[in-house]
């Protein structure tokens, strides 16, 4: 049997997990192989779970629940340790914006679906506002950064290297950083079938995981000048980010749980997602 592993740019782990041999060596010694799908936006990764098109993957913490709303049946397989310096909701120097509750009315952009809304929505929740109906969340892209600058947008979430570099160039200020408000983790999960009926395939990848992370967390140059060279950015922003992950894979706890549990409650009284999710029929069943 093949297990394909899903990848995308967003997940750290993955990403060097990919362009690592570790997947291969712990398959291997469970009877089976590696093989890796590259796609672009981890929202995908319930449907592509779904679908067959891969048997495992990693996102932030908004994908998973959105994947439940939409009727897969994922599986949380690990978490990473939290991540609380990895983003940052950023507005100009002279920005009016001080706290989450000055941004009513305003146009922030951020990576739509991914954890950056659970940031926002939650923020905006703490702060008795609405993402649904306070804001105007636009999808991020590569001029949201200049639109910030000349005052097109309200605010921009900014992560990784693109945030060392916002921060490097100056003339912006952080309002919140992740650890503010979420842990922000990365999050691993797959279909039940796989999880239910070969857990030592979720165990092989769970070692590889740590095995990748403990490989860029040794080799921080050599991992900041691999991401340069596919993402874009310098090779000293690269590392400067990756710096400050932490590196370390989790057991799926009863406070991740929860904190995903009011994310999706959050999401259902917004109208982000359209229906309630009980986010712990995602883990295992246990044998009867």
């Amino acid at each position: 049997m093949t297990i394909t592993i899903g990848v995308h740019n967003s997940n750290p782990t993955l990403y060097y997990l990919s362009r690592l041999d570790f997947a291969q060596e712990e398959l291997a010694a469970v009877g089976e192989s590696v093989a890796f799908h590259t796609y672009v936006n981890g929202v995908r990764t319930g449907q592509l779970l779904t679908e067959g098109v891969i048997d495992f993957g990693g996102t932030g913490s908004t994908p998973p629940v959105t994947a439940q709303a939409a009727g897969h049946d994922i599986v949380y397989t690990a978490v990473s340790a939290p991540r609380p310096d990895h983003g940052a909701l950023l507005v100009t120097e002279d920005s009016p914006v001080r706290t989450v509750a000055d941004l009513k009315g305003g146009t922030v952009h951020l990576a739509i679906g991914s954890w950056q809304t659970h940031l926002i929505a939650k923020a905006l929740d703490d702060a008795g506002l609405s993402y649904a109906t306070d804001i105007t969340p636009v999808r991020g892209g590569e001029d949201s950064e200049s639109l910030l600058r000349a005052g097109g947008i309200t605010a921009w979430v900014a992560q990784g290297a693109q945030l060392v570099a916002a921060l490097r160039a100056g003339g912006v200020r952080v309002v919140i950083r992740t650890g503010d408000v979420i842990t922000d983790r990365s999050v691993f999960f797959t279909r039940r079938e796989l999880a239910e009926e070969r857990p030592e395939i979720v165990a092989a990848l769970t070692r590889a995981l740590q095995r990748a992370d403990d490989w860029a967390a040794a080799h921080p140059r050599e991992a900041a000048e691999t991401a340069a060279a596919h993402q874009g950015g310098t090779v000293d922003d690269w590392e400067s980010a990756l710096r400050a992950l932490p590196w370390r894979i989790e057991e799926v706890g009863d406070a991740f749980v929860a904190e995903q549990q009011q994310a999706a409650d959050i999401f259902v009284r917004t109208g982000f997602i359209d229906r309630p999710v009980t986010v712990a029929h995602a883990l295992p069943r246990k044998a009867a």
